[in-house]
């Protein structure tokens, strides 16, 4: 299924048109959960996790094919003001690693069993300084969103989405300071590292961007302050949800990218669930916006989907106990 949108309008008329889970299979998979041979509850979150799943894959007794994994690069104007204790060339060395398999994501998808891409927008052509401008076009972010539309396999039945690029959490604190309020500082961390002036630095820059831009449109949020590969991750989540395909995220800057359409559009992100708890301070403040619970804290903080990738392992554990698993009647052990 390939992009049916060339505007924001569009893009947000299509985004309200989404499907939802299938009651009948959710309704089934809770059925058959109480069914299995274990006391009620005993599975904790993965049993929630495997009846959510099945109502976006339309069974009560689901498996897991196809996983993706895509990452996607852009460079950020705002890394003029210097926000980042590395320079824009190393975005294009690092996908240059993703492509070679040597970064941490490329391994964790393997142990994962999911298939990783990786999908670099206009290097060469930074977003612009979003202290003095919008950081894209209409057209540039439209282009972003079509781009992560069109990567997602129309036959993925589960997806992960990432990200690289120098500057990006500067433009998620950006956007999460213009979505949700409150101070600059609150969603301004460290990213890659910078020092106590770096950081005071970077908060200035986040507030100057969040006050210019200052929308009550989520969309025109993620065009003004956000980067070509936040508008790709952004883009593939609504592609998977009309695929009916079940999404993780991953940490703080594919949450600020989702954060967009969860302000756009109520319920866009009920075919998500969130990967991993950022040791980026303001993840689990985004996360509480979304009333998003992680399914892993591990204190990591490197993006490139690294913890949503991780966490596809306990996902697919959820799903084999509830579809694997002996009912009390297949077992012949009283239930009672």
């Amino acid at each position: 299924m390939m992009s049916t949108f060339s505007s924001l309008a569009e893009f947000h008329a299509l985004l309200a048109a989404m499907p939802n889970a299938d009651a009948n299979a959710v309704a089934g998979a809770q059925e058959r959960n109480g069914q299995l041979t274990k006391p009620p509850g005993a599975l904790g979150r993965l049993e929630e996790l495997a009846i959510w799943y099945g109502g976006w894959r339309s069974t009560d007794r689901p498996s897991v094919g196809k996983r993706q994994v895509i990452v996607f690069a852009g460079n950020h104007g705002v890394t003029a003001q210097r926000v980042s204790a590395f320079p824009p060339e190393v975005t294009v060395q690092m996908v240059a690693n993703f492509e070679h398999g040597g970064a941490a994501v490329n391994q964790l998808s393997r142990v994962a069993g999911a298939e990783m891409s990786v999908h670099a927008l206009d290097l060469d052509t930074p977003t612009a300084d979003f202290t003095k401008e919008a950081a894209m076009s209409e057209a540039e972010v439209v282009a972003a969103l079509t781009t992560g539309w069109n990567a997602v396999d129309a036959d993925t039945e589960m997806l992960v989405v990432g990200e690289m690029g120098i500057g990006n959490t500067t433009s998620a604190a950006a956007i999460a300071t213009a979505l949700f309020g409150g101070d600059a500082a609150d969603w301004t961390g460290r990213g890659t590292g910078v020092d106590d002036a770096g950081l005071a630095n970077k908060t200035r820059v986040v507030a100057e961007g969040a006050a210019l831009h200052a929308s009550e449109d989520a969309l025109e949020i993620l065009r003004c302050l956000g980067g070509r590969e936040l508008a790709a991750m952004a883009g593939a989540i609504v592609s998977a949800r009309a695929k009916r395909i079940p999404v993780i995220m991953d940490g703080f800057i594919c949450t600020a990218a989702a954060a967009c359409l969860a302000k756009a559009q109520n319920g866009a992100l009920d075919h998500v669930v969130a990967g991993h708890l950022s040791q980026e301070g303001a993840h689990g403040k985004l996360l509480a916006e979304l009333d998003k619970e992680a399914i892993l804290s591990l204190d990591m903080r490197l993006g490139e989907g690294s913890g949503a990738t991780l966490a596809i392992n306990v996902l697919v554990a959820a799903v084999e106990c509830h579809s694997g698993m002996a009912t009390f009647a297949e077992a012949g052990v009283a239930a009672g």
